[in-house]
């Protein structure tokens, strides 16, 4: 049934598109047979917006998989660099809120390991069509070059901090979990909430034994309610770990693992001595960094999008 459900949404809106098209070809030869002008107006409008609506449908091709349309997970990770890599990862996990908000999807804070000057780390889960397939290519290390707020000496830092993205799996999709697989540890949530959520263990970290991943929420008062949180994390980045698996493609798997260092990276931002965004898998650019920094990663995202299924086209 869900694959069922998952074919009927990629498959009706062609369907309906395709009867659209039909319906105006009609009206387009009619009006020639009665040599109406009058119509002429009215077909253009319309074929515009058919040929703005093939595009949008014939973008969402690009993300077929499984839980392409799915929400997702989104962690952010400081590297190595103290006070200024905690910036930077707070700059990055903004611009990611920023974008969703562009978007129009939803998003909660899970988890997050405040620091000085930033964040360590953070985890949100992103809901909205196709969430999941739009940021899965976000997954890597992000390089920041620019003159440091915190050096005295006004000079040039570069830091580094790693994204990873794992999609929300639903009931339709099974993840077996073993209970002897399972290392459930329990403790007081850090930061800001209130009495209650600091003064009783109701913050909750799953650990998987047999692959190590290590999951945590705390941001909700309810020690059941962060449990379920956790568990679904958990099935999340069991699927991503199985699914690539299965694809030999293991050393790509697991970005926030790698080295978050030089080498690694996907994207520069450079503010200082000039500014310019780079991709350095599709080789895009932009100049406006404050946009992006604002959530306008659009062009990178599509961009991303459309490489990597020229390379799956090629093999």
């Amino acid at each position: 049934m869900g694959e069922l459900k998952s074919l009927k949404a990629r498959y009706e809106p062609w369907k309906n598109l395709h009867a659209e098209v039909e319906d105006l070809r009609a009206l387009w030869e009619l009006a020639c047979e009665a040599k109406d002008e009058g119509e002429a107006g009215g077909i253009e409008a319309a074929l515009k917006d058919l040929s703005a609506r093939y595009e949008k449908r014939n973008f969402f091709e690009l993300m077929p998989g499984e839980v392409d349309r799915n929400g997702c997970f989104l962690t952010i990770h400081s590297g190595a660099g103290g006070t200024e890599a905690c910036d930077w990862s707070q700059m990055l996990y903004r611009m990611y809120l920023r974008w969703a908000e562009r978007k129009g999807f939803s998003m909660e804070e899970v988890d997050r390991l405040e620091a000085e000057g930033g964040i360590k780390s953070a985890t949100c889960r992103i809901d909205g069509d196709y969430a999941y397939g739009y940021l899965k290519g976000e997954s890597g290390v992000h390089r920041l070059v620019r003159i440091s707020p915190f050096d005295a000496n006004a000079r040039r830092h570069t830091s580094f901090a790693s994204a990873y993205v794992f999609p929300v799996i639903d009931d339709t999709i099974e993840v077996e979990i073993r209970p002897e697989d399972l290392r459930v540890d329990t403790y007081r949530s850090g930061g800001a909430g209130g009495q209650h959520i600091n003064k009783t263990d109701s913050a909750v970290r799953f650990t998987h034994l047999p692959t190590g991943i290590v999951v945590a929420c705390q941001n909700e008062r309810s020690q059941i309610k962060n449990r379920q949180i956790a568990m679904s994390m958990l099935k999340a980045r069991l699927y991503e770990y199985y699914r690539q698996e299965k694809e030999r493609e293991n050393e790509k798997f697991a970005q926030e693992k790698k080295d978050i260092s030089w080498g690694n990276q996907i994207r520069s931002y450079v503010f200082q001595p000039y500014t310019m965004v780079k991709d350095y898998r599709t080789k895009a650019e932009a100049g406006n960094i404050q946009a992006v920094m604002d959530g306008d990663i659009d062009s990178f995202i599509e961009e991303y999008l459309r490489f990597a299924w020229s390379g799956k086209q090629k093999n």
